[in-house]
């Protein structure tokens, strides 16, 4: 009797970039497992039923049950989002069940800057991602991490604030010549089926960039895109956003069960800005199938977005 083939399990696959990954992974006619909380209502799921995803309603904290349920995959992706119970916890159970199932190669959620060049202790979101990679190299499972800068999204949509339209400005910390780097959610999601369904081995990092500007490049840009001319601003050292993050944590205390405080947002700024989340190399190139998105692209689309809800 034949073994029954191999499949990915995707995990925190009822969220946007989980869900991608799984329909990315379907695409590519590899059969996918996607886990659950259970009592997750049904019409978060639909989609991915709709494209053949098994949907498995497991509890993270059952380890034999997380372990049955990988038995047989070839990888194990996980697209978990939260602070240390989630990202260390959490994650870290199905680790553990992965392990146990042999499963053949983890995928972690990173999907960030390179915070393997960043100072500990500046992000404490990637602090709770590089203390899980130590947890990798004990496990002795085969792993890799895909970082992929900030999601472009934030930039199209002003959460990160570099584009201010009132006064018709970039602005920047630091030099307005320090290139960023910026993925889309879906280029992410498509590079990352790309490596869980990829049947050679994979390195420990993956870097990818969707887009890589300065402040300058951003104005001449949005000035393009929106016909009217956008200039940088400098808004002052990369000194002085540290002590406006050291200032915030003291005034605004009491956050640390939210995800992303204020001054959270602005350790990941600080981060680009400083150079220290630079990628270095990309490797865009290893799934040359793949297209990858401008900021050009993904802010005429945003602009056309807004237009039609209005």
């Amino acid at each position: 009797m034949s073994n029954p083939p191999p499949f990915v399990v995707v995990a925190g696959a009822a969220g946007n970039l989980g869900s991608l990954i799984a329909l990315n992974l379907r695409e590519r006619n590899v059969a996918v497992k996607a886990l659950v909380r259970p009592g997750t209502a049904a019409s978060r799921t639909q989609t991915l039923r709709d494209a053949g995803v098994e949907i498995v309603e497991v509890d993270m904290s059952d380890i034999p049950a997380l372990t049955a349920t990988l038995t047989g995959a070839s990888t194990v992706v996980s697209a978990l989002q939260g602070l240390r119970d989630v990202m260390l916890g959490v994650q870290g159970n199905l680790l553990k069940a992965a392990v146990t199932a042999k499963v053949g190669r983890f995928i972690p959620s990173d999907f960030s800057l390179d915070f393997t060049k960043t100072a500990p202790g500046s992000n404490r979101n990637l602090d709770l991602r590089r203390e899980f990679h130590k947890e990798l190299e004990k496990s002795g499972i085969s792993w890799t991490g895909i970082l992929n800068g900030v999601f472009m999204e934030l930039v199209t949509d002003a959460t990160l604030p570099l584009i201010n339209d009132s006064w018709k400005r970039i602005v920047h910390f630091g030099s307005a010549e320090q290139k960023l780097d910026v993925t889309t959610i879906p280029d992410t999601a498509a590079y990352t089926a790309a490596v869980a369904a990829d049947p050679k081995p994979t390195p420990k990092l993956l870097r990818i960039a969707g887009d890589t500007f300065t402040a300058t490049e951003l104005a001449a840009i949005v000035s393009q895109v929106r016909g009217q001319e956008y200039t940088t601003q400098w808004t002052g050292p990369v000194a002085l956003l540290g002590l406006m993050i050291w200032v915030l944590k003291i005034v605004i205390g009491g956050v640390e069960d939210k995800l992303l405080p204020v001054w959270q947002g602005m350790q990941y700024l600080e981060n680009m800005i400083s150079g220290q989340g630079k990628l270095d190399p990309i490797d865009n190139d290893r799934y040359p199938e793949l297209r990858w998105t401008t900021v050009e692209a993904a802010l005429r689309e945003a602009d056309a977005e807004k237009r039609k809800s209005k």
